[in-house]
């Protein structure tokens, strides 16, 4: 090397002891796992220095322990993990800058800190027998969200790191492990209690009463064999086998995830899926969605979920009208019920939001299921703490991510039978729709303004613009801006702290 820049590296490298020693007094601080408080700010540090720390990785010449095997938890043998183990204590993590842990973790630092020492215990106890890894719990959980999060390979985090792709990949397989099976709880539908609040939210958002939830199928790819090239998702080396998986999901107003199943094959129509899903058995044998019924227009309404045209009409399954009469209660049915929809079209968005998930996934089916699972848990855990720094934008195109399929009807004299009780329920429910739309168009005495404005999805909305006398200068914003343009699109901050609602979809005009 050059003795220049050998000096310079020198030079840096005491500037950056200096400052570890002056922000760790305590001689033992560095050799402690044990809490991840005391070796967060290292984490931070480490971020900030990343070229530092690249330079480190290229100086410092690992030791190298005898060849062995990873194995799983069970014991088993993965023969992709037949790697040699570098020893961790020898390499500096290159961390990306502080300020990019949404890009890198899809969470900020102060959630990735929390999570950290929630999952200190789990991500320590498990490590392959006689090989242990004598990595902290922070870069555990640093190397398995940074796969999730970006999507990148072994090879990738092995080099970012500074630890043996056998090492990474257990890290990430160990983190959806304990995700999916000790945390699992965090996707979990509502009890009966706590529907009430679930089904409230959707009646002041459509009108629609006694609604529980959305459900939507989304398909992920995988490929499985050979060498997948990553960084290019167009070029597939030979050997590569590829599929996909469906993943089910039910949420509420919120885009919160109240049930999840996934590894049914892609090649499966919702329907399908649906009747093949706990979730339809217990609906069916009166385990779920059994409060009672609500009276609407002599019908008696249970609690039911709403889905798009792939899914059959059922008493607890509200889905569109086919071919609506223009400017018909179906038609503003159909509108209502899209609109509750898009919580469920924005989960699926903010899921391939995680690297991992936007494209094909290169894992076995088995360990592609637990990442779609981890990513689902960690959705609601980030919501849960106010994080939204994996949740979709709220006015993206969302129509990009429906892949429902058509539901072919069938007609045997039982499903003719139910159908015939959900289409009662169906209509009850579009004459109530119409009756709330024609309220809110016409009560104008809380000084509200209803403006019906397009979206940047190109569908049309009423948005109640509450006025509020510490805010003129908002409420003159938002009039300047109706005036000038046809389609308007509301920020999504504003749209978040200002409390503009979307009760009904009508024709883009102003009232």
């Amino acid at each position: 090397m050059d003795s220049r820049a050998l000096a310079a590296l020198v030079s840096s490298l005491v500037s950056e002891v200096l400052l570890v020693l002056l922000l760790f007094p305590s001689p033992d601080i560095l050799h402690s796992s044990s809490s991840p408080s005391t070796l967060l700010p290292l984490i931070l540090h480490l971020l900030s220095s990343s070229e530092i720390a690249s330079s480190i990785s290229l100086l410092i010449s690992p030791s190298r322990k005898g060849k062995r095997i990873l194995q799983s938890p069970d014991h088993e043998t993965d023969e992709d993990d037949e790697q040699e183990i570098t020893d961790s204590n020898d390499r500096v993590p290159p961390f990306p800058n502080p300020d990019s842990f949404k890009v890198c973790f899809r969470m900020t630092s102060t959630t990735f800190e929390w999570l950290s020492g929630l999952l200190e215990p789990l991500l320590e106890c498990r490590d392959p027998v006689g090989s242990p890894l004598n990595l902290p719990p922070e870069i555990r959980l640093g190397i398995g969200l940074f796969r999730l999060a970006t999507g990148s390979g072994y090879s990738d985090l092995s080099r970012r790191f500074g630890v043996s792709e056998s090492i990474t990949r257990f890290c990430t397989k160990q983190l959806c492990r304990v995700l999916c099976t000790n945390f699992r709880f965090w996707v979990a539908f509502p009890s009966p209690i706590e529907l009430e609040s679930v089904s409230a939210a959707f009646e002041a958002i459509s009108g629609f009463p006694n609604c529980c939830g959305v459900i939507d199928c989304t398909r992920f790819k995988i490929v499985r064999g050979g060498n997948y090239n990553s960084s290019n998702t167009c070029k597939f080396k030979e050997g590569l086998q590829e599929e996909s998986i469906v993943a089910q999901i039910v949420v509420d107003s919120s885009s919160r995830i109240l049930s999840i199943v996934a590894g049914f094959r892609g090649d499966k129509g919702d329907s399908r899926v649906l009747r093949s899903s706990n979730l339809y058995k217990d609906v069916d044998g009166g385990g779920l969605l059994n409060g009672p019924l609500l009276d609407v227009e002599g019908v008696g309404i249970p609690q039911y979920l709403v889905g798009d045209g792939g899914y059959p009409l059922l008493p607890w399954l509200m889905v569109p009208f086919i071919d609506p009469v223009p400017a018909s209660c179906e038609e503003d049915f159909n509108a209502a019920q899209h609109l509750m929809r898009l919580p469920g079209l924005r989960t699926i968005a903010s899921l391939r939001n995680w690297g991992v998930l936007n494209r094909p996934i290169e894992e076995e089916f088995k360990t592609a299921v637990a990442c779609i699972g981890a990513c689902s848990i960690l959705h609601n855990v980030l919501l849960m703490r106010e994080d939204h720094s994996a949740l979709s934008d709220g006015f993206e195109d969302y129509s990009l991510h429906d892949q429902s399929s058509q539901y072919y009807r069938e007609s045997s004299l039982e499903e003719n039978s139910i159908e015939r009780k959900a289409s009662l329920i169906q209509n009850a429910l579009a004459a109530r729709v119409r009756e709330v739309r024609n309220f809110k168009l016409s009560s104008m005495s809380d000084g509200s303004r209803y403006f019906k404005l397009k979206t940047s999805q190109g569908m049309s909305c009423i948005f109640k613009l509450v006025y509020r006398l510490q805010l003129p200068n908002l409420w003159d914003y938002f009039c300047d801006q109706i005036k000038k343009c046809s389609v308007f699109v509301v920020p999504r901050p504003i749209f978040d702290s200002y409390q503009i609602h979307y009760p009904a979809l009508q024709e883009s005009r102003e009232e």
